[in-house]
């Protein structure tokens, strides 16, 4: 079937699943889809043709947009605490262990931002502004389509320490994977959906080394073949190797069908399909990538969900970096 075809039939489906979830247009009191229609009718629009543009430079980009997301979204919920530089009264989010030379993409962000006061001013939020890109990143990169729930506020505060307590690390065995996306009210489904954003980006060598060297279900020569670029000194802690060996820069099911060759590149990746209670889930998707598409849209979408600020808590920034 063509691609354009299967993401148009992707679309249908997720207007259908959120227009069924609570009263029409909503899934959280106050955030629609319908959001700035009215205040901001380019907005959407806006975002796109910036992401395109950013993606079509360096495709590696889609991923870090479409990381922002989660690490936004695990830290007091999506509120755009992550965009945050540090200030006298507190300290941001982005020197947090699973952040600190690792998230990026912040520069788009700002970019949209620019884009967007320019044409509506101070009406769009940051924090819509990361649920947003991140859709378009993955819809630029072969991905499915997904109504984006609208109306988040930004946060008046960063939250550092959460930052480095609830955001999953690459270690994690199955069961504190479960309990930390538990935490944030996800399913074991929703994490193995979830999981599929690793078909696209890169992690560096300090995320997997422990893996390729001592980790026992792993394919031996894929571990040998990363060991080139990651050895065992920590000069070589930000050297990169692609999460899916196989189509890194295409959004589709290949993660799933490393793990069943036991190429996870990440211990975290391989704890989904070990022996245990998700293998199933992770056969299926790797074998029907349709049905990835459509829970992977269904998890993000109750992911952005996760205690956004709305009415007249936070506020509006006019740069995503600072509060006003």
């Amino acid at each position: 079937m063509n691609g354009w075809i299967i993401n148009l039939l992707y679309r249908v489906v997720c207007i259908i699943f959120v227009a069924n979830l609570l009263p029409p247009g909503f899934v959280s009191p106050q955030l629609s889809t319908t959001f700035y229609d009215n205040s901001c009718p380019s907005a959407l629009q806006i975002i796109k043709n910036t992401v395109d543009a950013a993606v079509q430079k360096e495709k590696r980009m889609g991923a870090s947009l479409l990381r922002l997301q989660f690490h936004d979204c695990f830290v007091q919920g999506c509120d755009g605490s992550i965009l945050l530089d540090d200030t006298p009264t507190f300290t941001g989010e982005k020197t947090a262990l699973p952040n600190n030379n690792s998230v990026r993409g912040f520069d788009v962000i700002n970019t949209i931002k620019a884009n967007v006061e320019s044409a509506c001013k101070q009406v769009v939020s940051c924090a819509d502004i990361v649920a947003v890109a991140a859709r378009d990143s993955v819809v630029a990169l072969g991905g499915p389509y997904w109504d984006v729930l609208l109306g988040r506020r930004d946060s008046l505060t960063a939250n550092l320490s959460q930052a480095n307590t609830d955001l999953p690390g690459p270690q994690l065995n199955l069961s504190a994977l479960e309990s930390a996306f538990s935490k944030k009210n996800l399913s074991v489904n929703n994490m193995v959906a979830l999981s599929g954003a690793h078909t696209i980006g890169q992690a560096r060598c300090i995320t997997f080394r422990n893996r390729i060297y001592n980790d026992t279900n792993i394919n031996a020569s894929f571990a040998l073949s990363l060991r080139a670029n990651c050895s065992t000194s920590s000069s070589n802690d930000s050297n990169l190797a692609p999460l899916d060996t196989v189509t890194s820069t295409i959004f589709d099911n290949y993660y799933y069908r490393n793990l069943l060759s036991e190429k996870g590149l990440l211990h975290s990746d391989q704890e989904l399909y070990n022996g245990k209670s998700t293998d199933s889930q992770v056969s299926t998707y790797a074998n029907n990538t349709a049905n990835f598409f459509m829970n992977f849209t269904k998890a993000i979408i109750k992911m952005g969900n996760i205690s956004p600020l709305t009415g007249t808590a936070g506020e509006i920034r006019l740069n995503c970096s600072k509060i006003n």
